[in-house]
């Protein structure tokens, strides 16, 4: 097994980075859009007019832009301007990931406590996921997810070693690590997400408050690049008493034409 190279435990945290500058400017933004300062429709200020206004770089503020825009608040890039997006269409692909995202646009508040971030081999059902050979070194992260303040998901991700290493230097306690990533260029483009019961482990009766036994909620989830090739394996364990999910079914107008599937998390 290789050494984990970055933990914290509830004694304390070891080597925990500061937010990132482009976290700041992300932050300074969602708050402009989440309190109506910057309502749906609005361009945002250009570039040059943010650097200024936040004394960073061009690509702080690039990163701090691809963030929101992972987090589905704002859209345009790549030439276009960036404007607010409509929040009531947000469960799209990548607020689904981003707890962060929704947890926020449901009004909650959310929060997480990093319990591990470690560098070891690959564990059989991943390695199975993610297309990798026994022994192959990856990067596990464990986190506990809280809505305004009391646990409701534990989460346990595999990523690919390439990616999982970026996260040596994030701070995981300030916020989406799926920002992160893809602020600094990880193509996290599509997953697949199955859901289940089961039993609550002991890790998760111990993080969740919750007694051994319980039934938690599982989501198992595989992150690929817009190439198809495997990112993320994860296992998230929702208590059903604080988070759920619905499906909506839409019947497709256009005869041969595929039904739209949306699932939505949803307050219990």
């Amino acid at each position: 097994m290789l050494p984990v190279v970055w933990s914290s435990v509830y004694g304390g945290v070891v080597n925990v980075p500061r937010t990132t500058l482009h976290a700041q400017v992300a932050d300074g933004i969602r708050e402009q859009i989440l309190g109506g300062e910057l309502p749906v429709g609005a361009s945002l200020p250009s570039e040059a007019r943010l650097c200024a206004r936040y004394d960073a770089s061009r690509g702080t503020v690039r990163a701090a832009l691809a963030a929101l825009r992972h987090e589905g608040l704002i859209e345009g890039g790549q030439g276009r301007p960036s404007v607010v997006r409509d929040n009531a269409a947000a469960q799209s692909f990548d607020t689904f990931l981003s707890f962060t995202a929704w947890a926020q646009q449901t009004g909650r508040t959310p929060g997480q406590r990093t319990v591990e971030i470690a560098r070891r081999s690959v564990g059989a059902v991943a390695a199975a996921a993610l297309g990798l050979e026994a022994g192959t070194p990856v990067v596990e992260v464990l986190r506990l997810r809280l809505l305004d303040g009391e646990p409701a998901m534990l989460e346990r991700s595999t990523f690919v070693e390439p990616v999982g290493r970026l996260l040596f230097d994030f701070d995981a306690d300030s916020g989406s690590i799926y920002a992160h990533l893809i602020g600094q260029g990880v193509p996290l483009h599509q997953a697949r997400h199955t859901f289940d019961a089961v039993a609550a482990e002991e890790v998760d009766a111990e993080h969740l408050d919750v007694l051994p036994g319980a039934p938690l909620l599982r989501e198992r989830r595989r992150a690929v690049s817009s190439e198809g090739e495997p990112l993320e394996y994860a296992e998230d364990r929702y208590r059903p008493d604080r988070v759920t999910f619905s499906i909506d079914n839409v019947r497709p107008q256009v005869s041969g034409a595929s039904a739209d599937l949306r699932v939505i998390k949803e307050i219990s």
